[in-house]
């Protein structure tokens, strides 16, 4: 005679003794845990050659040790290592006791539903998909009505079922996403150092236990919570993410059980809701919630802009001002060569400074990203994309590393661990590059305060748009060709709204923008430095036909339909392969040196002396700071940002209006948006999948898009008549 241990678990008030009566019948049996004053009850039935050996745990919310039951309903699935749980849920309460559900998947033990009080649950107009909810949780749902004995037999059935075939219900691992690092580094050091801790206790649970700090845990398996692999596998995420990790993994299952609940549940209207569900009503509305996005984007953007410009028009005065004049002043006067003169001034100072001046638009736009995903709203947004992610073949999960590709999109690549299918996450990291990060806004910024100053956030964002629109189409093609399949199911935590601590947003967008400063003290430096030899070699050659100039003017061609196929403007995309920023500092050498406008004359440099220097940049500074709350407050109101008419253009902004048009001005912006992602993104895709094949199909595909996208723009707008 087969035989099988079954743990009936649930929340207090779930009907679960109620259910087991209705099981068990008169072979219950009433006695105590032992040690303890805790009811245990038991029963034995012996139904078609099966030896079915029901215990009921005590109700608990979670497993987590801190009451009497919780140790004793614990202590029992993981060293008892029932075959099978049978988890009551009160169906008027599925959100609530999900959680102790997604726990108890944790222990690698077959789950079975008990939809408990499902006629209570119908009454209130609540609809429940038990089809899905098995499908998510990788569990058997049945529905029961345990006072009235209704579904008793089905349930009876599967245990019956399972009995014959273990395979019946395989538990499901559920994704934590970025813990997923840490707990796949904890449990490689069990599994070589402590393999007889595995024979013990399941694998997956004990490491989680271990991340927490389980006082019981660590106690039983002598392992110390300053270990070397605990502390490497929770200090970096504990640091990022401001909480210690048993919080984090609190909210992690509290966001899936609330995910879950979101796609199975449909409720009727008129429910008493909270704050968070009230306005989820609104953002997350299948008709307004992605117009609501797209506004929100927008507005960010305007903020941005309106803004940072002040800081950045002084940052340029600064830079191309003072700083070259008083460098230049520096190496004459140390008797420095005039080609030495001219790398540090025109190549460093002219091509970094050309990109550094982006700064604050850049932390601006950071911050109010970091804002957004702060308050909750970014995961509302990576739920009400994932219908349009389902049409390319990915869920809304997907959308998140592509959310990340708006500050930058190496660590979008390797925020596509969070997916659970290798497909899925080379489908996304083809997509990645075509979100416009933090390295393009120099280019944007430049052009836009050029030709399109007056409608500045609504050329960015339609350039965002764009970026967004593009790897949908994209997603389309590739989901037919390279990477076929199907969408999985999607499962997210919806945190509840709530207002970021300032602290935490600064060191967020600190760790965001560290990423672009680097890259200007390294890369920018570095290739800043190239493109001046280039430039200059032989040295004293007229630009043009110099070593750059020539290979600028060679592959100008294939840029001509396009309307920007000069020298300039190839040279500096060709530049751009390494980093898109470079595109703009490159520009800055080409252009702004030889329209003689950035140089001071010895006379000029007589005209002030150091002092008044810095006494007219803490002025503009502070003008900058006035002008910017200005701008702030007029973007909420009526009035938007626009340049004045007679404002005096930088140099580079100046020599861009005599060369472009508005027309192919935006062709090029589109066409730096899309092509070629940079160097250090293929460098994040070689290391996250092992071969350079799919860094070579990315460049491949994205530049043919861009090509023929900017082609569309510029074509297509001359027959319009732009």
């Amino acid at each position: 005679m087969k035989e099988i241990k079954v743990a009936v678990a649930g929340n207090p008030n779930s009907g679960k003794s109620t259910l087991i009566n209705a099981i068990a019948g008169t072979n219950l049996k009433v006695g105590n845990w032992p040690g303890v004053t805790v009811e245990k009850k038991t029963a034995t039935l012996r139904i078609d050659g099966l030896t079915i050996n029901l215990v009921d745990l005590p109700g608990t919310y979670s497993l987590s040790p801190y009451t009497q039951e919780e140790i004793i309903a614990r202590d029992f699935l993981v060293k008892e290592k029932p075959d099978l749980i049978i988890d009551v849920v009160d169906s008027t309460n599925l959100e609530r006791n999900l959680y102790l559900t997604i726990q108890l998947l944790e222990l690698d033990i077959p789950v079975v539903i008990a939809l408990n009080i499902y006629d209570e649950a119908k009454k209130k107009g609540y609809e429940i998909d038990i089809e899905k909810l098995e499908k998510l949780l990788g569990v058997k749902v049945i529905p029961t009505v345990a006072t009235k004995k209704e579904g008793v037999k089905e349930l009876i059935e599967v245990i019956k079922n399972f009995a014959q075939d273990r395979n019946f219900i395989i538990p499901k691992k559920l994704n934590y996403g970025d813990v997923e690092n840490s707990i796949n580094s904890v449990e490689s050091v069990l599994r070589s150092q402590y393999p007889d801790l595995l024979d013990k206790y399941p694998s997956r649970w004990l490491t989680l236990k271990l991340l927490e700090n389980d006082e019981i845990v660590l106690r039983e398996t002598g392992i110390k919570a300053d270990e070397n692999f605990l502390k490497e596998a929770k200090t970096h995420f504990e640091k990022s993410h401001q909480e210690d990790m048993e919080s984090v993994l609190a909210d992690i299952r509290y966001g899936i059980a609330h995910g879950v609940t979101k796609d199975v549940l449909k409720e009727r209207e008129g429910k008493k809701t909270d704050l968070t569900e009230k306005i989820d009503r609104v953002v997350l509305n299948r008709y307004i919630g992605i117009p609501i996005f797209l506004f929100s984007m927008w507005f960010l953007f305007k903020i941005a802009f309106d803004f940072s410009t002040p800081f950045s028009d002084w940052l340029d005065s600064v830079i191309s001002g003072p700083l070259t004049k008083w460098t230049t002043v520096l190496l004459n006067a140390a008797k420095s060569p005039e080609w030495f003169v001219s790398l540090v001034t025109e190549g460093v100072i002219a091509g970094v400074g050309a990109v550094l001046v982006f700064i604050p638009v850049i932390a601006v736009m950071m911050f109010l990203i970091t804002l957004l995903e702060g308050s909750g709203y970014m995961a509302r947004v990576a739920f009400i994309m994932d219908r349009l992610m389902h049409s390319i073949g990915l869920h809304g999960k997907s959308f998140i590393p592509l959310l990340l590709g708006f500050g930058c999109n190496v660590p979008s690549i390797y925020a596509t661990r969070v997916l659970e299918t290798e497909r899925d996450r080379k489908l996304t990291a083809m997509l990645v590059p075509l979100m416009s990060c933090g390295a393009r806004l120099p280019v944007y910024a430049i052009f836009i305060g050029a030709f399109f100053a007056k409608n500045a956030p609504t050329v960015l964002w339609s350039l965002y748009v764009l970026g967004i629109f593009m790897a949908i189409l994209l997603g389309l093609v590739l989901k037919k060709t390279l990477f076929k399949g199907f969408a999985p199911v999607f499962i997210m935590e919806l945190p509840p709204y709530r207002v970021p601590l300032i602290r935490d947003l600064l060191i967020h967008t600190w760790q965001k923008l560290r990423h672009f400063v680097i890259k200007a003290g390294t890369y920018i430096f570095a290739v800043s430095v190239i493109m001046w030899f280039m430039l200059n070699t032989p040295y004293g050659v007229e630009k043009e036909n110099s070593a750059l100039g020539r290979v600028g003017k060679a592959i100008s061609p294939v840029f001509e339909p396009l309307g920007f196929g000069t020298w300039e403007a190839s040279s500096s995309l060709l530049a751009g392969l390494i980093a898109k920023e470079v595109v703009v500092s490159t520009m800055a050498q080409i252009y702004v040196t030889d329209n003689g406008q950035e140089g001071n004359s010895e006379e000029k440099e007589g005209t002030k002396d150091f002092l008044e220097d810095l006494k007219d940049i803490a002025i503009s500074f502070f003008n900058a700071v006035v002008d910017a709350f200005q701008n702030l407050l007029a973007g909420f109101g009526i009035k938007s940002l626009q340049v004045e008419e007679d404002e005096e253009m930088t140099p580079l902004k100046s020599k861009l209006q005599e060369i472009f048009t508005p027309l192919n001005a935006y062709a090029f912006l589109a066409f730096v948006l899309l092509y070629w992602p940079c160097v250090v993104v293929g460098i994040s895709m070689k290391q996250e999948f092992g071969s350079w094949k799919i860094y070579g199909q990315a460049i491949l595909i994205h530049s043919v898009m861009a090509w023929l996208v900017a082609f569309l723009i510029y074509q297509g707008g001359k027959i319009l008549g732009f």
